[in-house]
């Protein structure tokens, strides 16, 4: 797949969504006739699909690097302050808005969701693991500081303003503040 075409069409979704995306619109974008995007792509689905993947892979692969040059508890945090991206403004998190809008009807996106939001806990509890907490308290707390991030994002979208969403973030410090008690 034409990594090139499939950064077209993500930004396309990202800005309408997908079900305000037309066909026109993706081909236009990835400047390729109707022929040529169902040669390669298949269907308006697939790409939406493998765009989301592409996202959520990078995203990931950034947070692991991330993760792997800092102390636990300053990666759990940027970590999740490299989620959140409280400065991104109103178009939001492209994996979160996929899954918002398409996820209760759609099963691969659903099932592609929890693995991303598997595998980003994981690395999480990982993290916090690394900093003293007991494998079943570190999966808790990286499941509430995930949803905390998400909510964020959601916020975000709304039009909360950067300084009060980092106000919502920094409540992540109560769930890191004591990581060796059960708060």
């Amino acid at each position: 797949m034409p990594v090139e075409a499939l950064g077209d069409a993500l930004e396309v979704f990202w800005e309408k969504g997908y079900q305000a995306t037309s066909l026109d619109d993706l081909t236009a974008a990835m400047h390729l006739s109707r022929s040529s995007f169902y040669a390669c792509f298949g269907s308006k689905h697939a790409v939406m699909m493998a765009a989301v993947e592409l996202y959520a892979d990078e995203l990931f692969a950034r947070l692991e690097a991330m993760a792997a040059s800092m102390p636990a508890l300053e990666a759990v945090h940027a970590v999740l302050a490299a989620i959140a991206d409280v400065d991104a403004g109103r178009r939001g998190c492209f994996f979160v808005n996929c899954v918002t809008e398409l996820a209760p009807h759609d099963a691969a996106l659903a099932a592609f969701g929890q693995r991303h939001l598997a595998r980003t806990g994981k690395l999480v509890a990982g993290l916090l693991e690394r900093a003293g907490l007991t494998p079943e308290l570190a999966q808790t707390r990286a499941a509430a500081l995930l949803a905390l991030v998400i909510g964020t994002i959601t916020l975000r979208k709304a039009g909360l303003p950067a300084p009060e969403l980092l106000t919502i973030l920094n409540q992540a410090q109560l769930l890191l503040a004591d990581t060796t008690s059960s708060i």
